[in-house]
């Protein structure tokens, strides 16, 4: 984005030249949001075409009968354990607050969680930073500390759906038995593929967390040249990074945020398994252990989402079910929907009714957020 010097005109109030650079930047923030989202659109219209092609004979009425055979115990079990995944969250980032808000409480947290991933659902990627936004407002903590541990959330994250998956891929009784073992090498490989990820994480987390400063001195210089403030972006992350990594004090605090992590994992699989389960048929009598795949294939599919209407999540999941598990494309459009439903949608309630009783604004807190997350990232004055 280029700032023209004619925009402003001389001898203006300084503050007044600031709020012009802030309209500027919102104004490009949200056309770049715009395209992102007509992209994903496209994207998803042209998936969702060659879906069609392949499921001519797709029967509506079919459809909507499978989805009123739904055993509505089940879908509220399963939203019932989404809510206590969304607690573990809280649970999480309160033992990372520990070094520096020892008494700060879960409930503390559980409020910013909820309204968070609210925001997320209804406002897509524009809605990711609400929660850690939410957490340093209401710690007093820095913003850019809570991105740092936004930031190490992911690994803990990734880790411990790869533990999960790996031990699926790797019991006899699990990945094996699927009714497709064709593809059970391409999952071996993936889980292979996982586990180098996280090995390269850990092994990126160690090195930062010893030589933080010299490793962002190294990206500032190795990638400076790009543009004029791309290299102090990335360095600026390198060390929101380790002062999350600071988070961690210790191996207790190492292995309760892991076992809070793997834990938290396992019960969104019994969320997905209690959604596959309400159908009452027996191609979707899926164990646990088969249904990382559909909540892998969620997690890849997730990345081209429209904001509040989803789409690649339930296009990846609806394709496993039909492809991996030989569900009906009727029966697996309407168990992808349900699912999209209870593990992304489910939280909306209860998370606008915490942002009217604390009369907070979704939107506005994105763009609060936004701002100060370019702020934080932004390079030093001239």
């Amino acid at each position: 984005m280029t700032l023209r010097a004619h925009s402003f005109t001389l001898g203006e109030p300084f503050p007044l030249r600031v709020a012009k650079v802030a309209a500027r930047v919102s104004a490009f923030m949200d056309k770049k949001r715009i395209v992102a989202s007509v992209v994903v659109f496209l994207i998803l219209a042209v998936l969702l075409f060659l879906q069609y092609r392949h499921w001519q004979s797709f029967d509506w009425g079919t459809f909507w009968a499978q989805t009123h055979r739904i055993k509505k115990a089940h879908v509220f079990h399963a939203i019932a354990l989404i809510y206590i995944a969304y607690f573990m969250r809280a649970v999480r980032w309160k033992i990372f607050l520990q070094p520096a808000r020892p008494k700060t409480t879960v409930m503390d947290m559980l409020s910013p969680t909820l309204i968070g991933f609210a925001g997320l659902a209804l406002l897509g990627r524009a809605g990711e930073f609400i929660r850690p936004y939410l957490i340093a407002r209401r710690t007093g903590l820095p913003f850019s500390s809570q991105l740092a541990v936004w930031a190490v959330e992911r690994i803990f994250d990734v880790g411990a759906f790869t533990v999960l998956m790996v031990l699926a891929i790797f019991l006899p009784s699990a990945l094996p038995s699927i009714p497709h073992p064709e593809y059970y090498l391409r999952f071996r490989e993936g889980g292979f593929l996982l586990i180098a990820v996280v090995a390269g994480l850990t092994v990126g987390a160690i090195v930062i967390r010893r030589s933080g400063d010299a490793v962002a001195l190294w990206v500032e210089a190795r990638f400076g040249h790009l543009s004029s403030n791309f290299g102090h972006r990335l360095g600026q992350k390198v060390r929101e990074f380790g002062q999350g990594l600071d988070t961690i004090h210790g191996p207790v605090s190492l292995l309760m945020l892991s076992v809070v992590s793997v834990g938290m994992w396992y019960v969104i699989a019994l969320s997905y398994q209690e959604v596959t389960h309400s159908y009452g048929v027996p191609s979707l009598e899926i164990p646990v252990s088969q249904l990382l795949i559909l909540m892998g294939s969620s997690m890849v599919g997730s990345m081209l989402q429209l904001p509040a209407v989803g789409g690649g999540s339930q296009m990846a999941t609806i394709a496993a079910l039909s492809t991996v598990f030989d569900v009906p494309p009727e029966m697996a459009a309407s168990c992808g929907i349900l699912l999209w439903l209870v593990t992304f949608a489910a939280v909306i309630p209860l998370g606008l009714a915490l942002a009217h009783y604390e009369r907070l604004s979704l939107r506005k807190l994105s763009e609060e957020s936004h701002h100060a997350e370019e702020s934080e990232i932004s390079g030093p004055p001239a």
